[in-house]
């Protein structure tokens, strides 16, 4: 073992430690956090306006601070990229992390000198975390490449405006600089597709010990690998790989594809970073939860999903949280965003620690019919699905199909298959029951004979990219939505493939 990889296993060994101390006292670490969040930004605008000074307790603060989306506080965040100061926290943001939304178009989100640092560090914690547990520390000295958004940054009105993991790339340790790939040329390419082929030329003949992204991109730049090489798998190009990080959406459903592309078991290290704040990661290999970071600047409340579709948008903080539900995710952090639904809903899977798993959108769902059917319960059921067929995956996503040609409606699943199974019929039934088992309304009515079993659309290779390059997010962090209550991802997909 080398110098490098003994100082690693060093560090990670008084970190892990260091971070035990707020994970065994989670609730005081939390009214800790909430107690210098209100203090610390009490003679902003927004503190001033909602009179943080008197807030005594939590229940003082759900009466005095609002639930609020990207929208609620856009009046607020327009002031803060004019160039204002002290508005939602004090000073100027030091970064805009620039996102696309679906129906506010470009979103800035405030980035202070006080939460970067926790962007930084909590990469670096999962990557501690999992050398701790694993005793595994050899890929620090091979190359590791990062599929990111291009490092280039704007300014507006005195405030850098960019990527999140564009502005994080500034942030790589000089010990690792020289270890990272692709070259800072190549990560500047705004065009995905020559990015990735640029990536590949460039890392091809690498000692690449660990790499990083979310699963379709992934998927994207080993096949071209592959292409480029002529090898069979990833192992043969990269033999020393060990480690994946991914984060952004489960890693489940892609299983199967991602062992066939690299021809051998590799550990997967999954992580839950916004542009709002760096949410959890995991810290045993063994299970896919993560742990929630009750430390990072954040104070964490929920609604609960069945709630928050009724209209009732009660919140709650950790107190009284339960496992197996499912909560609409609200942050207030030290970056000036308060009360703030972010969209994701999480399933608490253990207390004290607390870690979850990330059950989906709170947009993103199928219900025509009441069911309310999300993307935790279709990912689950396709993955005990693939679990019993040899099938592998590249992409998915599911609508409702309300006024069939003829028989009664049903759920229509767009699948892009690498290897369709065998027996589509058989697949087909299983994926039904799984989903059945895990959404009693949908089996209700599948029961009921309100719905019919589900209807698998196979598209051709390359669609979903395809789709998502036609509206303007292809690559980065982008991801397909998993389901829809309308018809127009569907009716696109279908569109396409006349063209391909």
């Amino acid at each position: 073992m080398s110098i490098k990889s003994l100082a690693a296993l060093l560090y990670a060994k008084i970190q892990v430690k260091k971070e035990q101390k707020w994970i065994s006292k989670p609730l005081e670490t939390q009214k800790k956090t909430l107690k210098y969040l209100l203090k610390t930004a009490q003679n902003t605008a927004f503190g001033k306006e909602h009179h943080f000074s008197n807030i005594q307790n939590y229940q003082d603060f759900v009466q005095k601070v609002p639930l609020a989306d990207y929208e609620n506080l856009r009046v607020w965040i327009e002031k803060m990229v004019a160039g204002e100061k002290d508005i939602l926290w004090p000073g100027k943001p030091l970064y805009f992390a620039k996102t696309s939304g679906t129906t506010s178009g470009s979103k800035y989100i405030p980035i202070s000198k006080e939460s970067m640092p926790f962007h930084v560090d909590s990469a670096k914690n999962a990557l501690l975390f999992y050398i701790h547990q694993t005793k595994k520390a050899n890929f620090v000295d091979g190359k590791m490449i990062f599929l990111q958004g291009s490092p280039e940054l704007e300014e507006k009105n005195g405030v850098l405006l960019g990527r999140l993991s564009g502005i994080s790339a500034h942030y790589v340790p000089s010990y690792l600089q020289k270890n990272r790939e692709p070259s800072w040329e190549v990560n500047c390419m705004e065009d995905w597709e020559k990015k990735v082929e640029a990536i590949v030329e460039e890392t091809k003949t690498k000692d690449m010990r660990l790499i990083s992204g979310i699963p379709p991109w992934l998927i994207m730049y080993y096949e071209k690998l592959l292409e480029a090489t002529g090898k069979r798998s990833i192992s043969e190009i990269f033999p020393s790989l060990s480690l994946m990080v991914t984060g952004g959406v489960n890693y489940e459903p892609y299983k199967a594809k991602m062992n066939q592309l690299l021809g051998k078991k590799l550990d997967i290290l999954q992580t839950y970073p916004a542009s709002e704040g760096f949410i959890a990661y995991q810290i045993d290999p063994e299970k896919d939860d993560m742990l929630l970071l009750l430390n990072n600047g954040i104070y964490y409340e929920f609604i609960s999903v069945e709630n928050f579709n009724q209209g009732n948008f009660e919140r709650i903080n950790l107190e009284k949280v339960e496992l197996g539900k499912d909560y609409v995710i609200i942050l207030n952090t030290n970056a000036g965003l308060w009360g703030y639904n972010i969209g994701d809903t999480v399933r608490f899977t253990q207390l004290y620690p607390f870690k979850i798993k990330v059950s989906g959108r709170i947009k993103h769902f199928t219900s025509a019919f009441g069911e309310h059917v999300i993307a935790y319960e279709v990912e689950t059921a396709l993955e005990r699905t693939l679990e019993k067929f040899p099938a592998h995956i590249e992409e998915f996503t599911v609508a409702p199909q309300v006024n069939p040609s003829h028989g009664l409606p049903f759920h229509q699943w767009f699948i892009e298959f690498s290897k369709e199974p065998e027996n589509m019929a058989a697949f087909i039934k299983e994926l039904d029951l799984q989903l059945q088992n895990l959404n009693v309304y949908y089996k209700d009515l599948i029961k009921g004979n309100v719905l019919k079993e589900l209807e698998i659309y196979p598209v051709k290779k390359g669609s979903f990219n395809q789709y998502m390059k036609s509206i303007g997010k292809l690559g980065g962090q982008n991801k397909t939505p998993r389901l829809s209550n309308d018809r127009n991802i569907a009716q696109s997909l279908i569109d396409l493939q006349k063209k391909l």
